[in-house]
């Protein structure tokens, strides 16, 4: 069937990337110091396609679905590009060997990033086109009709070139619409008369038993079945299946940090970012800022408020004194035009200075680079009261920036609206942790701070 020639993507990738390595490694030997001997060309592009192999093997670079976007395909080969060059350097500095040049190395690098991303994304284009010609597609139904499905069927016919193609709904109840087929007994018939690929199934509108007769057919006849959630369950959480010897455990919730090997890469860069700030950084600045606080008003120059963190512990957190001494310093969270605000803790509030002190907190280990916003206590109990599941984003540290405080929810929270927008992203954040995440998140807390954050005050 047309629709299972999907499966020899892998494939093509893989030929790809040889022709890539090899055609990288000439033109690099093509443009070598003649001078100098070169180790011969086919035990370079052994040793080079084995390097290649095992980094697309721990990073699965290879495991691309038809939803998979290009720039996403794009940034996977580009992933395992930079986990190449990382193993070539590291295995010719342990060798010593010092026989291939530095310009070689460069030219066979950047070669190889062209070619790999150029050939992904040709693929990648030529099978969205072939797909939005009919070809290559995958058949599919949905048992039941509520609003999920009719996102899936807007979600598909808004997508042709991702493959799919969307023959109608099934389902027991009275709907009026041109597009429901049948009743949920008549989906083995319809499936095995028209070579259905997939079912996507609605599971709060069937039986018991209805569910299990779908799965047993699916099994039976090599149809894959997909569920589709609830509209206000929690549709965007990852679920994770872990195995207790051969017994099955659906996980709800699944943090990345919670491997130990992330949160030692997460841990070993902000102990490094923060010294490196430390030093360099706040060594000098903090003493200026610290005479300016000091002649501008009476009281101490840090300010350290209880907040929580990690598993709601209490942590004391670390910042520039930018009020006046007021009784309701832990109380009232400051707003634009506050009285409160000193001349000099405007200065530093709107350029985000007031929270340098809290790479010590870093440092320390009460809080991450980047991570949700730790809130004072009384704030934190009225949010709670306010966004769903506002717990949640206490498993892990909180940050200096997060991600809700690059997309726009920094500061001010009068609104309902604004809280239950920061805790969704700090969920989000949580759920879908990576280092490149949170380098862009860096990148563009720096990029707000140099052209004036409207939402800073």
């Amino acid at each position: 069937m047309a629709s299972y020639y999907s499966k020899y993507i892998k494939l093509v990738h893989t030929i790809g990337d040889i022709g890539a390595i090899t055609a990288s490694l000439a033109i690099a030997y093509s443009f070598g110091d003649s001078d100098r001997a070169q180790p011969p060309f086919l035990y370079a592009v052994a040793f080079a396609l084995g390097s290649w192999f095992i980094c697309t093997s721990l990073l699965g670079t290879y495991k691309i679905y038809r939803v998979t976007t290009r720039f996403k395909v794009a940034v996977t080969a580009l992933k395992a590009v930079l986990l190449y060059i990382l193993l070539i350097e590291a295995g010719l500095n342990i060798s010593g060997f010092e026989a291939i040049t530095r310009s070689f190395l460069l030219s066979h690098y950047a070669t190889l990033a062209g070619f790999v991303i150029l050939w992904r994304i040709s693929v990648t284009t030529a099978l969205r086109i072939y797909r939005r010609k009919g070809y290559n597609l995958r058949k599919v139904v949905v048992a039941g009709h509520n609003e999920m499905a009719l996102e899936l069927e807007s979600f598909i016919k808004a997508n042709p070139d991702f493959g799919y193609k969307f023959l109608g709904f099934f389902s027991n109840k009275e709907v009026p619409s041109n597009n429901v087929i049948g009743k949920i007994s008549d989906i083995k018939e319809f499936a095995t008369f028209n070579e259905i690929d997939e079912i996507y199934c609605c599971p709060f509108e069937l039986e018991k038993k209805e569910i299990t007769q779908l799965l047993n057919f699916a099994d039976d006849n090599l149809v894959r079945i997909k569920f589709l959630p609830e509209l206000n369950s929690n549709a965007n959480q990852k679920l994770k299946v872990d195995f207790y010897d051969v017994l099955p455990v659906l996980m709800v919730r699944n943090i990345p940090l919670d491997d130990a090997i992330n949160k030692f890469i997460k841990r070993a860069f902000d102990i490094f970012f923060s010294l490196f700030v430390i030093i360099f950084v706040l060594s000098w600045l903090l003493p200026i800022i610290a005479i300016a606080i000091k002649l501008d008003s009476k009281g101490p120059v840090f300010f350290k408020q209880i907040r929580s963190g990690i598993d709601n512990k209490n942590f004391e957190c670390y910042k520039l004194r930018s009020m006046y001494i007021n009784k309701d310093a832990n109380k009232l969270l400051a707003k634009r035009g506050d009285s409160r605000i000193t001349r000099v803790g405007a200065f530093i509030r709107k350029t985000s200075i007031d929270e340098l002190p809290q790479f010590f907190n870093v440092f320390l280990g009460h809080m991450s680079i980047v991570g949700p916003r730790p809130h004072m206590l009384k704030l934190g109990e009225e949010y709670a009261q306010v966004a769903d599941k506002y717990m949640v984003r206490h498993f892990i540290k909180p940050g200096i920036t997060g991600l809700s405080q690059v997309r726009g929810y920094r500061g001010d929270t009068t609104y309902s609206y604004q809280i239950r927008g920061r805790v969704k992203l700090d969920i989000f954040y949580l759920e879908n942790w990576s280092f490149w995440l949170d380098l862009k998140i860096i990148f563009y807390t720096v990029y707000n701070v140099m052209r004036g954050d409207k939402a800073a005050f």
